[in-house]
């Protein structure tokens, strides 16, 4: 059943692709009132916001840069999608620090600063739902991706102590930990890009989601369509949670 987010002030990060475009796309077409959209790549964030049905405000940058949210007014915001993330593989005993740094400086501290800025909003307004987008990689050990894995294990994390931190507020928070999804993201594997390159994205994804129980990866929308049950009042007993959706690849 279609949720409904008639009035909304919704935050997306990441919102320029993938589960982030999804998402903001599904909340506009639900009712929101105001979307307030993030993303790095300044020119797509402008191209996807012209495309929703609903007045935004746009918050170009870096999830991990400290001012972008000191200066974001996020006043009346009821929910928020913690979204934005990078991807990047190495085998512990090859990853340098600095590929280490780098997935944990998006993913790590651009979710606690996106989810404090959410709550302190929110906390005005004594209600709110926030969803963090977190990974099965997170719950699920697999080689070649301690940084990525150890960044969204936190992320999980983080949104059992945000829930409990938020119970006075009336905010709701929980996560979902995705398996493969046909994202951009992928780009960053090297030998999904390889394949890519010599046989198209198509063969690359069909050939990486031979190893999920139910033959494929999910698009963007299946994912976007979880979160706004967590987001929504669907779910309203519901918080600490992590929602699996990963076509049974932790099986």
């Amino acid at each position: 059943m279609p949720q409904s987010f008639t009035g909304a002030v919704a935050l997306v990060t990441g919102a320029a692709s993938g589960i982030g475009l999804a998402s903001a796309r599904l909340l506009g077409q639900s009712g929101a009132a105001k979307l307030h959209l993030n993303d790095l790549n300044e020119a797509a964030l402008r191209d996807a916001a012209a495309a929703l049905p609903c007045p935004c405000v746009l918050h170009p940058g870096d999830v991990a840069d400290e001012a972008l949210w000191d200066g974001a007014d996020l006043s009346g915001l009821t929910h928020a999608v913690v979204n934005a993330g990078i991807g990047a593989g190495a085998p512990i005993a090859e990853a340098s620090f600095d590929h280490w740094r780098r997935v944990m400086r998006v993913n790590v501290d651009g979710a606690f600063l996106t989810l404090r800025a959410a709550m302190r909003a929110m906390t005005a307004g004594r209600r709110g739902s926030v969803v963090l987008v977190g990974s099965v990689a997170g719950l699920k050990a697999e080689p070649g991706i301690a940084a990525y894995g150890s960044s969204k294990a936190a992320v999980l994390h983080l949104a059992r102590i945000a829930a409990k931190e938020g119970l006075a507020a009336g905010i709701r928070v929980n996560a979902i930990a995705p398996g493969g999804v046909e994202t951009a993201i992928w780009d960053g594997v090297e030998s999904f890009a390889e394949t890519a390159r010599a046989h198209g994205r198509e063969a690359a994804f069909a050939q990486i989601s031979a190893f999920t129980a139910m033959g494929r990866f999910a698009r963007p929308e299946e994912v976007a369509e979880a979160i706004a049950f967590l987001l929504s009042d669907a779910s309203a007993f519901t918080t600490g949670s992590v929602l699996v959706t990963d076509g049974g690849y932790a099986l």
